[in-house]
């Protein structure tokens, strides 16, 4: 997805650390509580510091719905969740990206057109009555529109399993998109084996499948995946377990199977913080999963060792695009009466994207 960003005012980018620090105190506390500031969990710490409420892009949004105050919505994330947090609010609130290029590799992997097309390919060879879509929350909005108005629905990370239950008891089979690695591991966690998935390829014709291979498939997996999950690998757990043989692993769903089957426990980025949470004092704890949250957990835990198994240590490179200059021009931009980087959501898309998270939110 073609996204642009004006490049920023030069006294934003020469700005230093302590002068940019300096003026996102002043806009915040000028715009109070009309502005609510959320954080994802993988943005910088520089940005993440001045977040109101911080966590995973779904609550994030709720957060915002349930804050009538606050009539800006500045979101410290990337695209799919400023439109999330769009669908969710008020008509008199207005979500704010800081900057257009935050995107996610993975949402971009899967488009309204090649899932439509997708779809069309399919009606050929099965009964789409009987194939239930469901798409991971880390998706656009017109991705939720589209499994609202065909009867499937929106999952996280968290509620994955719950989710693909919910679709197995009323279709025969799950159209899984986009991230194949937790469509695979959660199917895998259910019993299903690997005979039973079939991974998607969008460029190719009817996925690059036979209609054989479509008919016997439970799980259709979209080929895509996170750029930061898909690099932990068996061998860097290896690596963390023979330095640390009493070490606790923990594994992102969004990784794939072969490192969460080595993991020592799997869970979202919730379930990885709270697994930290209840470690004991002395432990070591290898994480995969994205660097910014892995120091935030280290740096909070000082009693703990909290380390990335990736040793490049790949940080998300649409979320950092978000740095504290970008949070100081729009928050800026709002005190001077100007709303810049609005993130909207149009009528029919949101309230088929709605229809899909409302159903989501029935199951679990």
């Amino acid at each position: 997805m073609l996204r642009m960003q004006a490049p920023l005012p030069h006294r934003y980018v020469d700005a230093t650390p302590e002068e940019l620090s300096e003026r996102i105190g002043v806009a915040k506390a000028a715009l109070g509580e009309r502005v609510l500031i959320l954080g994802h969990h993988y943005q910088r710490d520089e940005v993440m510091r001045w977040a109101d409420a911080r966590g995973d892009s779904f609550r994030l949004s709720q957060l915002a719905a349930a804050n009538a105050e606050a009539g800006f919505i500045v979101f410290c994330g990337v695209h799919f969740m400023a439109e999330s947090a769009d669908i969710l609010t008020a008509p008199h609130q207005q979500v704010v990206l800081p900057d257009l290029n935050a995107g996610c590799s993975m949402a971009d992997m899967a488009d309204i057109d090649a899932v439509e097309e997708a779809w069309e390919s399919l009606a050929e060879v099965i009964d789409v009555e009987r194939l239930v879509p469901i798409t991971y929350m880390n998706s656009s909005a017109a991705l939720k529109a589209f499994v609202g108005r065909t009867g499937g629905s929106v999952c996280t990370s968290t509620n994955a399993r719950a989710v693909l239950e919910w679709a197995l008891a009323r279709g025969e089979q799950v159209l899984f998109f986009p991230d194949q690695h937790l469509g695979r591991n959660t199917g895998l966690a259910m019993g299903y084996g690997h005979h039973d998935m079939a991974v998607w390829d969008p460029r190719r014709d009817l996925g690059d499948l036979s209609p054989a291979e479509v008919k016997g498939s439970t799980f259709l997996l979209w080929r895509g995946h996170c750029s930061v999950h898909q690099r932990f690998t068996p061998a860097q757990i290896d690596a963390f377990r023979a330095a640390h043989p009493t070490g606790l692993v923990l594994a992102h769903p969004e990784t794939p199977w072969e490192v969460c089957a080595a993991a020592d426990q799997v869970g979202s980025t919730d379930a990885i913080i709270r697994a930290v949470d209840a470690a004991a004092p002395g432990s070591v704890i290898g994480v995969a999963t994205e660097i910014h949250l892995v120091q935030r957990l280290a740096a909070e835990h000082p009693d703990r060792t909290v380390v990335s198994l990736d040793p490049i240590v790949c940080p998300c490179s649409t979320m950092f695009r978000i740095d504290a200059a970008h949070l100081a021009w729009v928050l800026e931009s709002l005190v001077a009466g100007e709303v810049v980087n609005r993130i909207t959501v149009d009528e029919e898309t949101a309230t088929w994207a709605k229809v899909a998270l409302e159903r989501m939110l029935s199951i679990v």
